[in-house]
């Protein structure tokens, strides 16, 4: 059973493993720790991670990235807009408002959405995992940003059971780093709580999370973020400084060439890493369009005045994180500095100018989510056993619920889960209902989304059902925010209380701990029965006879944007064809290889190695061949099916084989020779001990195994070696097992006689 975390960034994919020595992260296949989050769909097959990186020049318009910017979100939304500009693909407005991405494949033209080329992402690092550690993988810990909504969690995992995974949480990317930070931290203070501050600069956004520490527990205390800057806004500046440049120095339009761009943004987040280190740097791009081979140059000091706005934003999220966690910056004992964004100097000297401390590397800045969340599926999971750790996370949006709009609350704002709430949680609503009615769950705050993500977030219909005493009836509704911090309702129970006095309740709301919303799950209250409750007495000396009826109620959602159940499957049966039909190519050209090289390999081996063993109307024969299949390769053959392949590589085999069996079997004979004349003279050594009579048995056997043999080699070395053999050595290693069986049979000692034996068996009794 595997203990496995996913880091699925913007641009690159870390996978880390729990094994028992620690926690590793896993190579992919070229032995690299990241994987590019890429997916590129060739002319018959599609290439994930770094092959589809490699290929994305070739096809840079079925090439699809950051896919992670777009999933959950709506094609008409002014970010996702300015985001797909950016993108070299082809796009378009689903039925359900939607981003369907259109792709040219296979001779026709594809739809899919971000949640299909996210699964596919997940499958392909379930693969690598699975290469990796030998065995199957499905359960999994995987990291997302805290800013996610509801909707974006919901399709996360609808991608990740596309792909057959089964995500045992989703956790947020300052968790999962504060957990791999906490857990092996032995120098906290006992004096209270240790307060660190985690800032994690991606690849497009920057979150900040105040995280609590004390020994054996951590708890976050507030979530903030800017989802629209990162490391990428950095390349963005440095991409618009030169083409512009360019335009003015080289006369060309950089943005009216999609390779041309392509290849200006990767040098330009080269520069950027090179300018981390160094006060300058240069940009040399051979032929990057028009033919013209292009230079720029660039201070640390002009990029960083170009980026003097993005620097300033970083403290936004920061003072937000501050003030919702109630602390001062004096408060702060560390602050960590992590992401794939986080090395530019400038950004340092940032933070440290805000937290007045210089912020610690002490973690692995692109592989700490992986490494947490790898930890925390450990803990989760029975197959570890992981000393005693608690993680409290929280959320942070306010969620509301209303009911036929009528929020539902204590206050008048309609809150249900505060922003802060601890994941996971529990409350459970008391109604007053007699049919069906419906629950509506929103998010209170639009102010606490990222921008023009909408509110709504899922409706639940709880019913049909019929009350016969409406004054007396109520509906106990138990609402989740459950460990991937999505809301759900657990269950609905009608109870109807049967009294002689009527009895109006106000519609309610109890906060309850999961441990006791688990008991009451788990029997506390059953799910249909009557219960007798004592008598009561009324103030007038009346006594009121009480009964209560439980039963449960239906509950069926419905979560805006989300997939069906239907498109699931429908999405999990595309999957598996074009994984089929990816395995069947790559066999295809495994087939075609080994047919290539076979050809080129028995060509040198012909003239060389072979070439005593072979007849000239052989080497004939065989050339001919091998240059006509190499003919056929590069033409009628370049697009075959794998039957072809293998047909053409076993007519050359039937041609080759007589050779190269007399090949080898000259060395194999030679060694069977050897070996049978050891075991003549073994035997002739051991026969001093035997009598007479078996000696010289053992001894004629031996004389003839090596007559044999002599007269065979005799004529063997008599003939050319281009003709087959008399001799094989087949042939010898029988003949050496024929004479140990005869010579063991000699030496064995005779049984006793049966007469003998009775007459022992007599005198003993």
């Amino acid at each position: 059973m595997s203990v496995v975390g996913f880091d699925i960034g913007n641009e690159n994919c870390v996978i880390a493993a729990v094994k028992q020595r620690g926690v590793d992260v896993l190579l992919n296949d070229e032995s690299k720790r990241e994987t590019p989050a890429v997916v590129c769909f060739g002319e018959k097959q599609r290439f994930l991670g770094s092959a589809g990186a490699a290929s994305a020049m070739m096809h840079p318009q079925t090439t699809v990235s950051q896919v992670k910017r777009l999933i959950g979100r709506k094609f008409k939304e002014p970010d996702v807009q300015k985001e797909l500009r950016l993108l070299p693909f082809e796009t378009s407005e689903g039925q359900d408002g939607g981003i369907l991405i259109l792709l040219k494949y296979l001779g026709e033209t594809h739809r899919f959405t971000p949640v299909q080329i996210m699964a596919m992402l997940f499958a392909h690092l379930k693969y690598i995992t699975e290469t990796n550690l030998g065995v199957s993988v499905l359960d999994c810990v995987i990291g997302i940003p805290s800013y996610f909504t509801d909707l974006q969690r919901r399709v996360y995992l609808d991608a990740a059971a596309i792909a057959g995974l089964k995500p045992l949480r989703l956790m947020h990317d300052c968790t999962a780093t504060a957990l791999g930070y906490g857990i092996y931290k032995t120098d906290l203070s006992n004096a209270g709580p240790t307060y660190v501050a985690f800032v994690d600069i991606g690849h497009y956004d920057t979150q900040v999370s105040i995280v609590s520490f004390e020994a054996g527990h951590m708890r976050i205390l507030s979530h903030a973020f800017d989802c629209s800057l990162g490391g990428r806004n950095f390349d963005e500046i440095l991409f618009s400084h030169f083409a512009a440049h360019f335009k003015e120095q080289y006369n060309i339009d950089v943005y009216s060439n999609v390779r041309a761009c392509i290849r200006l943004r990767a040098a330009c987040e080269k520069l950027k890493k090179v300018l981390s280190a160094n006060a300058e740097a240069p940009l040399n791009i051979e032929c990057l369009m028009d033919e013209k081979d292009v230079k720029g140059f660039i201070r640390r000091e002009e990029f960083e005045k170009l980026a003097s706005q993005l620097l300033e934003r970083i403290n936004i999220p920061c003072i937000k994180a501050l003030a919702d966690a109630g602390l001062t910056v004096e408060k702060i004992h560390a602050v960590e500095l992590v992401g794939s964004g986080s090395r530019i100097p400038a950004i340092t000297r940032q933070l440290a100018s805000l937290f007045r401390r210089e912020p610690g590397r002490t973690i692995n800045a692109s592989e700490c989510v992986a490494r947490g969340c790898a930890l925390q599926c450990a803990m989760l999971s029975p197959v570890f056993r992981v000393r005693d750790y608690e993680v409290q996370d929280c959320i942070p949006f306010s969620i509301g619920c209303s009911s036929n709009e009528s929020p539902i609350s204590q206050g008048s704002d309609g809150v249900l889960f505060p922003r802060g709430q601890p994941i996971p949680s529990v409350k459970v609503l008391q109604l007053q209902r007699s049919s069906l009615f419906h629950l509506e769950v929103f998010y209170v705050n639009p102010n606490e989304l990222p921008s023009d993500v909408s509110s709504k977030i899922s409706c639940f219909t709880i019913g049909p059902f019929q009350s016969s005493h409406i004054e007396r009836a109520r509906v106990k509704v138990k609402v989740q925010l459950n460990l991937h911090g999505i809301v759900t309702v657990e269950s609905a129970m009608l109870i109807e209380e049967h009294i002689d006095d009527s009895i109006t309740r106000k519609d309610t709301h109890s906060e309850m701990s999961t441990k006791e919303a688990q008991h009451v799950a788990n029997g506390s209250e059953d799910s249909t029965s009557v219960q007798s409750k004592p008598s009561h007495a009324s103030a007038d000396g009346k006594t009121n006879d009480k009964a209560t009826r439980r039963l449960e109620i239906p509950i069926c959602e419905n979560i805006y944007g989300a997939m069906t159940k239907a498109e699931l499957i429908e999405a999990q049966d595309k999957e598996l064809k074009l994984a089929q039909h990816d395995r069947t190519m790559e066999q295809t050209k495994e087939k075609k290889n080994a047919l290539e090289s076979y050809v080129y390999e028995m060509r040198n081996k012909l003239f060389n190695t072979y070439r005593s063993f072979a007849s000239d109307k052989e080497k004939e024969g065989i050339s001919r061949s091998l240059q006509e299949t190499e003919e056929w390769l590069y033409e009628d053959g370049e697009d075959e099916m794998e039957g072809a392949y293998t047909s053409k590589l076993e007519d050359l085999q039937k041609l080759v084989d007589p050779v190269e069996s007399r090949y080898k079997d000259e060395e194999a004979r030679a060694q069977a020779s050897s070996e049978l004349l050891n075991s003549i003279v073994a035997y002739r050594m051991s026969t001093k001990s035997l009598p007479n009579e078996d000696r010289e048995l053992i001894i004629n056997e031996c004389n003839k195994a090596e007559e044999w043999l002599r007269e065979k080699t005799q004529q063997q070395d008599s003939l050319p070696k281009n003709i087959d053999p008399p001799l094989w050595s087949s042939e010898i290693k029988s003949r050496t097992e024929d004479l140990n069986m005869k010579c063991k049979h000699i030496m064995t000692p005779k049984a006793s006689h049966p007469d003998s034996e009775n007459k022992g068996s007599d005198q003993q009794v």
